[in-house]
């Protein structure tokens, strides 16, 4: 893996890794990434991000909780904390995210009719995709869109920080669908909502998955210009 320097080579190399090396990543190096990170952008200050961080048992406690509440709630819990997409999802955006999907599993050799390995990639997701290190980012149900939005800016400095650092990272949305579980599990109070989980390890660099490269709407179809 190439190393990106600076922002413009960390975005363009920045991809969803769904496939690590067991190799581990120091408590050092994640607070260097976490303390970077941290410099996001949020209105007012507030920096309303909670990271819990876990590695090692505290990492397959999570994991373990998870299948076993998938027993009895396969498609998960009862009661979610947020949607992630919307229902119905109209296009542009269906369009994108059946796209996603086709890429990830052609880079596997994964055809649309093979149900049973396609469910077998998604429930890695609830494994980090075997990254030795899981991130879950939380946010105080007192906190309106406005700090949503600084949620994001956090996510994304760590994922690019991360990049740069010559790390993979796949941020999850997948474990919000277990947020009691998971909550208790990781030890993230009752009153934060839970929104996602990051996976972050050394990508493995002959896994076919990794290779997926999504496509990006042109400018044209996302802003409009005026006053140039």
């Amino acid at each position: 893996m190439t190393i990106p320097h600076g922002v413009a080579d960390a975005l363009a190399a920045r991809i969803s890794t769904r496939a690590y090396l067991d190799t581990p990543v120091s408590e050092a190096q994640v607070r260097d990434l976490l303390t970077l990170a941290a410099r996001a952008p949020s209105g007012g200050n507030l920096q309303p991000w909670q990271i819990n961080v876990v590695t090692g048992e505290a990492r397959q406690r999570v994991i373990d909780a998870v299948k076993a509440t998938q027993a009895e709630h396969p498609f998960g819990e009862p009661e979610l904390e947020y949607q992630i997409y919307p229902k119905p999802i109209i296009d542009p955006w269906r369009a994108r995210r059946f796209a996603c999907g086709e890429a990830v599993y052609a880079a596997m050799d994964i055809p649309r009719e093979d149900k049973m390995a396609r469910l077998t990639h998604v429930a890695r997701n609830f494994e980090f995709f075997g990254a030795p290190v899981g991130l879950f980012v939380s946010i105080h149900k007192d906190m309106q869109p406005g700090q949503w939005s600084d949620l994001g800016m956090f996510i994304q400095s760590l994922l690019l920080a991360a990049t740069e650092a010559g790390l993979g990272t796949c941020a999850q949305e997948a474990w919000s669908i277990y947020p009691k579980t998971v909550k208790t599990a990781a030890g993230i109070p009752a009153d934060f909502t839970l929104f996602c989980g990051i996976a972050l390890g050394h990508a493995d660099p002959l896994a076919p998955v990794n290779a997926t490269r999504t496509e990006r709407a042109d400018v044209d179809e996302f802003a409009r210009f005026a006053g140039f």
